[in-house]
């Protein structure tokens, strides 16, 4: 179907599509120059961009042979090469990607958003491979975790960081970290000790973020609520309902679970409000909160969130809150609701380019493919956001995440 144009002139509004589409591969191959110093030759240089289009061209599936054949090669070796021997620093590209979504969805408001994604693998070799709980898949099952840090803002959402997590059978098993290529320096670190040290490269790079928020795993670390306390950082993260926390109550602070502070709630604590826009409209829950007992935070405030299910009050959760004295509990709610947006971004990211379908075994490789599968991720996100906000004619994004097809379908005239 034609887009008409504000003036009547569908041809015309078809020639701005087109040229818009154009523009985008423009910026793709404006990013891709950007990463030319990480590398030290020419060829894996070049690469890069064929590496980058392929990822986000039309292919069904994003393996080796199937993005070799996207940048014309017979076979999979130069893209073998680009992940596994050519000389770059993942952890570079990592800084550029950070820099490219800040320069383009910064905002003072934002949400760091830290979680898990699993990647189902079969055998044993694949660095990191074991059978252990992937809420990918909702059960225990062979596969690899990778910890990830998301950027949430109001006009689009996108990855910052990675890291594999390394289970301690691998971190102490000496021939398996050899034939996996894993440096000498890593060491066994549990995933909210990752998502500290993704965060605190983030913050130390000064990424505007009013708050971060996270799941379970995360907020059940007490020393990663209180190092993010220590840097005066705002959260809003999940806890079990047994996390014991400090309580006024009537003897004094003592330490309570949160579903027995919850319990004392009365009927006027609870207020319904929108967690954000869902696919069905508004997701809509009841919420209600306590003031929680802490030491020494002039000016911040402590709080116990808990949120209730509408079709379901027995289906509650909790979370613990930190940030500036005053915050409403409607801002909590806000960036308790971000949280879905990490989990739309590994959607996008492994239906549209690729995250999960590499076919490496080693290290160096899995940081690889991964950092430049979120590098094209993340220039499909800003386009996304930059289309939506710059032409009301064009579709908010590429469809199916391939820039290639939607050129191609905007290119022709309508039946």
């Amino acid at each position: 179907m034609s887009v008409p144009a504000v003036d009547g002139s569908t041809a015309g509004a078809e020639q701005a599509a087109v040229a818009e589409v154009a523009a985008w591969a423009v910026g793709l191959a404006a990013l891709a120059r950007r990463l030319g110093p990480r590398f030290a030759r020419a060829e894996p240089r070049g690469r890069v961009l064929a590496y980058l289009q392929a990822l986000l061209g039309p292919a069904a599936r994003k393996n080796g042979w199937q993005v070799a054949e996207a940048a014309g090669d017979a076979t999979p070796y130069g893209v073998q090469h680009l992940l596994g021997r050519a000389d770059w620093d993942a952890e570079a590209v990592r800084d550029d990607l950070r820099a490219y979504v800040v320069e383009r969805l910064s905002d003072p408001a934002a949400v760091l958003v830290v979680d898990e994604t699993g990647f189902l693998k079969k055998g044993t070799k694949s660095v990191g491979v074991q059978r252990q709980y992937s809420g990918t898949a909702g059960r225990v099952d062979n596969c690899q975790i990778g910890v990830f840090l998301a950027y949430a803002t109001p006009h689009g959402h996108a990855f910052l960081d990675r890291a594999l997590y390394l289970p301690q059978g691998w971190a102490d098993d000496a021939a398996r970290r050899a034939e996996a290529g894993v440096p000498t320096a890593v060491t066994f670190r549990t995933k909210p000790q990752l998502a500290r040290a993704m965060l605190e490269r983030v913050l130390d790079a000064g990424t505007p973020a009013g708050w971060v928020t996270g799941d379970e795993v995360y907020g059940g670390d007490r020393r990663l609520r209180g190092w993010l306390e220590s840097r005066a950082q705002p959260f809003v993260l999940a806890v079990r309902a047994t996390e014991p926390l400090w309580y006024a109550a009537a003897g004094g602070p003592r330490q309570v679970g949160a579903a027995a502070i919850a319990a004392g709630l009365g009927a006027a604590r609870w207020e319904r409000l929108s967690a954000g826009a869902g696919a069905k409209g508004p997701r809509l829950y009841d919420w209600a909160w306590a003031d929680l007992a802490r030491l020494d935070a002039p000016g911040r405030g402590h709080w116990l969130m808990v949120r209730r299910s509408l079709a379901d009050p027995a289906e509650v959760a909790y979370y613990v809150a930190f940030g500036p004295a005053g915050t409403a509990l409607a801002e909590l709610v806000r960036v308790a609701g971000l949280r879905w947006s990490v989990e739309a971004g590994f959607e996008a990211a492994k239906g549209e380019v690729g995250l999960d379908q590499y076919e490496v075994r080693k290290w160096d490789a899995w940081h690889r493919h991964i950092t430049l599968a979120l590098l094209a991720h993340a220039y499909l996100a800003t386009t996304r956001a930059q289309a939506a906000t710059a032409s009301p004619l064009l579709p908010p994004a590429p469809p199916g995440g391939s820039l290639a097809a939607f050129r191609r379908r905007r290119g022709r005239s309508s039946p």
